[in-house]
């Protein structure tokens, strides 16, 4: 299913729509402030191995996912207060933030390191599904198993077919990956230089 949902002011019912496929352990694309997106809810394991195999990777690399605001990322993973202030400066934004994640993150979404990569998009679409949905959302670039991005939701639903239950047509994107940031132990490290700045980041 193809759904066009307004970036600018989202209509409540299709968010609603969308959230019922998530609640019922569907699949879904949804646009970023990067990329476009393929998730599940995290809480859901055998739809999360049903990406893993969708994009045709092992799942020793974790997914990142999608909260809705600082005090969502709170839930879920470790805040120090340095974190806090640079996580509030830039968000919602293009990064990803490696954090120590809490005891309510599913051990799929955790590196052997026990972190997770969590996201805050500049989207409107992504901020009112996740708080709807109540639950972060999982976060994967929607692209062919073998690295071909997709930058247009109808190519998405085509290549994916049935795979993807909702594919979200929230027009353009940039086309760009996130800025992939640690904060562990209060020391920033720029994992990936992407679209957000991170200069302000550096030691």
């Amino acid at each position: 299913m193809l759904l066009k949902v307004n970036p600018i002011n989202p209509q409540q019912r299709l968010i609603d729509e969308v959230v019922s496929v998530l609640r019922r352990g569907g699949i879904i694309a949804y646009p970023t402030d990067t990329h476009y997106g393929i998730g599940c809810d995290i809480f859901n394991k055998q739809t999360i191995q049903k990406i893993y195999r969708l994009k045709e990777q092992k799942p020793t690399k974790p997914f990142s996912f999608l909260c809705s605001d600082l005090k969502h990322i709170s839930s879920y993973a470790k805040v120090s207060n340095y974190a806090y202030k640079n996580m509030r400066r830039l968000l919602p934004g293009p990064y990803t933030f490696i954090l120590a994640g809490s005891k309510m993150v599913p051990k799929i979404m955790l590196t052997k390191r026990k972190t997770a990569g969590i996201r805050v998009p500049d989207s409107r679409i992504c901020i009112d599904l996740v708080k709807a949905f109540g639950n972060p959302v999982l976060n994967t670039t929607a692209s062919t198993p073998d690295g071909k991005v997709f930058f247009d939701p109808s190519l998405i639903h085509d290549f994916f077919g049935s795979r993807i239950d909702v594919v979200i047509d929230g027009g353009s994107v940039p086309g760009q990956p996130s800025s992939i940031v640690s904060l562990m132990d209060d020391i920033p490290e720029v994992i990936r230089e992407g679209l957000g700045d991170v200069s302000s980041l550096r030691i």
